[in-house]
């Protein structure tokens, strides 16, 4: 199985540009005919959040337009930016979202469970699992505990030295660890937010995030900077499950020279 994730996208409604100089349309529309251009085509597609930028239903429009040339499913979940029932009634057609409460929701049709979590806090940059997501969370990995599993969530549950976005992460993630760790058929946790690509061991599996589909966050592990963003290379991540293992490859989104194909060495 090829599980494809884009992430942080922060579409806004057409011919505007975030912070007035980011066309996060263009970009997410890069990414889409990157990753339908995969060979072999990804069985499915995830994003993990900040799927638009101001939570107007205008906006989830356009992303739905943006959307729509990928030749795969694709399964999204709310990020700090989105809103939970503008984004719910954007994909109600759909099917996979609840009618009411968190969009935490679970895909069984592949060969790798999809659990899908809910962190956003409305109004806050943080995000958080109330405790009747934390509570759904352990009743359902418990349902299927010897199905491999992958989690996706917005917000990342450790700290990176990035300190802005460290103070907006997941608050209290010893009570998510706490549940993972009851369940190791979890292969990994995929996650958003920070724009960059970011593993880390976490409660007995991998935890990472995507790098975003248009801006990234500046590497900086300096104590006390200011949150900056830069134009280095868009990605996506690859997910590729053998039926043992998970591999993930990150991959800039661009035009680049070649392949080349190299002579063996003798």
């Amino acid at each position: 199985m090829l599980i494809a994730q884009l992430s942080d996208p922060h579409i806004l409604v057409p011919g505007k540009l975030l912070y007035g100089r980011v066309d996060t349309a263009a970009f997410l529309a890069r990414a889409v005919m990157t990753v339908n251009r995969c060979d072999p085509r990804p069985d499915i597609v995830v994003i993990t959040g900040d799927l638009v930028d101001q939570a107007e239903a205008a906006e989830y429009a356009h992303l739905r337009e943006l959307l729509a040339p990928l030749r795969m499913p694709v399964f999204v979940i709310p990020g700090n930016h989105d809103g939970r029932e503008t984004l719910r009634a954007a994909f109600a057609g759909d099917g996979y979202f609840p009618a009411d409460g968190p969009l935490n929701y679970v895909i069984e049709d592949y060969p790798l469970r999809l659990v899908a979590l809910d962190t956003l806090v409305p109004g806050k940059g943080g995000g958080a699992l109330a405790p009747e997501s934390l509570a759904w969370l352990n009743v359902t990995l418990a349902a299927a505990s010897q199905r491999p599993t992958v989690v996706m969530m917005h917000h990342p549950p450790f700290a990176t030295g990035m300190q802005f976005m460290d103070k907006a992460g997941l608050v209290e993630p010893e009570q998510f660890a706490a549940v993972i760790a009851r369940h190791p058929q979890v292969e990994r946790i995929l996650c958003g937010h920070l724009h960059r690509a970011i593993d880390r061991r976490f409660a007995g599996t991998v935890v990472g995030t995507a790098p975003g589909t248009a801006h990234q966050m500046e590497l900086n592990l300096r104590a006390g900077e200011p949150l900056r963003m830069t134009f280095e290379p868009p990605g996506y991540q690859l997910h590729w499950w053998d039926g043992a293992a998970l591999a993930t490859h990150t991959a800039a989104i661009g035009d680049w020279p070649g392949p080349y194909r190299l002579r063996a060495a003798t």
